[in-house]
């Protein structure tokens, strides 16, 4: 069981994601990468971020960071409070409603992610896959 979040759970994940065969289909024509960042919240008392490059449907390479300011330049970030992230990860918010309810932000081309609507609800999936401990 691997804390959320860390480098550890962020390792598995990956993993789980080049592993995924419905993430590689839903992705099979995505090309870009992701910084999901974690806001500190009541619940939880650091920022931290999580960095895909993601490119036809496989994570090329990821790095995690605690600091914005050391954060690569990235097409879209995916951010909301730890607690969302908490709900996102249990199933009980789906990615694209969590942006459409306000309780995660996005910035990048919304258009390009809605096409990828099933892409991101794997790697939702996949989340749900990693024993995770918060």
């Amino acid at each position: 069981m691997s804390t959320f979040p860390s480098r550890e759970w962020a390792e598995q994940y990956v993993s789980a994601l080049n592993s995924n065969e419905a993430y590689r289909d839903a992705g099979r024509t995505w090309e870009g990468d992701i910084i999901l960042a974690v806001e500190k919240d009541d619940t939880h008392s650091e920022n931290w971020y999580l960095y895909l490059d993601l490119y036809h449907g496989q994570c090329r390479k990821y790095d995690t960071f605690e600091e914005d300011r050391m954060l690569p330049g990235a097409e879209f970030i995916y951010s909301g409070p730890f607690a969302n992230w908490k709900r996102l990860i249990n199933g009980e918010i789906e990615p694209i409603q969590g942006l459409l309810t306000g309780k995660f932000k996005l910035r990048g081309p919304m258009m390009k992610v809605m096409r990828y609507s099933r892409a991101a609800k794997e790697m939702v999936n996949t989340a749900k896959l990693v024993d995770t401990q918060f």
